[in-house]
């Protein structure tokens, strides 16, 4: 049988894994996102560059 010392820590833990995972999948977001707008807006390859151009002028980001 658990003491409530026990049980506080094991909530406790649960509570820290959930908010890491959830920064962790933020992180890795923020990472995609970033590596969309950099490799995608500014790619010096002409067919990665037109597959977005029409989006990136919608949004207003400058590509030239």
């Amino acid at each position: 049988m658990q003491t409530n010392a026990q049980l506080a820590s094991s909530a406790v833990s649960t509570k820290t894994t959930a908010r890491t995972e959830a920064l962790a999948g933020a992180f890795m977001a923020a990472v995609l996102g970033l590596v969309m707008v950099w490799g995608v807006g500014f790619s010096h390859i002409e067919a990665v560059h037109n597959a977005a151009h029409d989006t990136r002028h919608a949004n207003a980001f400058p590509c030239h």
